[in-house]
């Protein structure tokens, strides 16, 4: 490995340990709001099957995600936010 590549990472980990001991900031911070997947569900009428199905995942994915166990992700959260903004569509488009 080259030496200055090396270096940097050595840097890395040290200024990743201080953060995380609280010895210094990070340089930024990205929070995201989480989607209330159990309000967009009952938004739109249906149980849980019927939502499962339509987001395409198990009921104990959709379970785990309305009791905050799991959070939804990638393309999860673009329906989602598909969803909230246009149920009709949504539902006109997957139940076809």
């Amino acid at each position: 490995m080259d030496k200055s590549l090396f270096d940097d990472l050595a840097q890395s980990l040290k200024e990743s340990a201080a953060i995380r001991t609280g010895a210094a900031a990070p340089s930024r911070r990205f929070e995201m709001e989480q989607t209330d997947v159990k309000a967009v569900r009952e938004g739109i009428g249906l149980s849980q099957n019927e939502f499962a199905r339509l987001m395409r995942v198990s009921v104990k994915t959709l379970q785990n995600w309305e009791q905050h166990r799991r959070y939804p992700t990638g393309p999860a959260v673009a329906l989602l936010k598909i969803v909230s903004a246009a149920p009709e569509a949504v539902l006109k488009t997957l139940h076809g």
